[in-house]
């Protein structure tokens, strides 16, 4: 049995009463959001006051299977996984073969310090220290009244 949501607030017109509205619950489920969302780790990116932090959830990869470039002040985070299996038995052998791959890519900000952008890799979470430059870290001073 399926159920399907129906919102009565929804004034959206269709060619078939009904029709649009069992078509919309179908698509805007959770369920098929989560799959398309799925393929692209996703990333934290805090600032504090001397640098920027970037915190990508990528677990099971290894450290080489990263690629990181910057290119023209664009921050480029690179995978790209092959596996393969092969099993034989009696009269016939079994292969399969997995690709996964994907990138994300960050404009950094001009107060980036492009020269020191730091990179580790552990328990699955890939973390990025971009420094920033002098002249942008946050500066505070106690100001005397008089």
């Amino acid at each position: 049995m399926t159920l399907v949501k129906f919102n009565p607030e929804n004034k959206k017109k269709s060619l078939v009463s009904g029709y649009g509205d069992v078509f919309d619950s179908i698509f805007d489920d959770t369920f098929f959001k989560d799959r398309m969302h799925s393929r692209v780790p996703a990333v934290n990116i805090s600032e504090s006051a001397d640098d920027y932090h970037v915190e990508l959830a990528a677990p099971g990869l290894k450290k080489e299977d990263f690629k990181l470039n910057l290119e023209r002040n664009i921050l480029h985070i690179s995978v790209t996984k092959n596996k393969e299996s092969e099993q034989t038995e009696r009269n016939y052998v079994k292969r399969e073969y997995s690709y996964s791959s994907f990138v994300r890519s960050f404009t950094l900000p001009e107060s980036a310090d492009e020269n020191a952008i730091q990179a580790t890799y552990n328990d699955g979470v890939l973390a990025i220290n971009i420094a920033k430059r002098e002249e942008a870290k946050i500066v505070s001073r106690q100001i005397e009244i008089k």
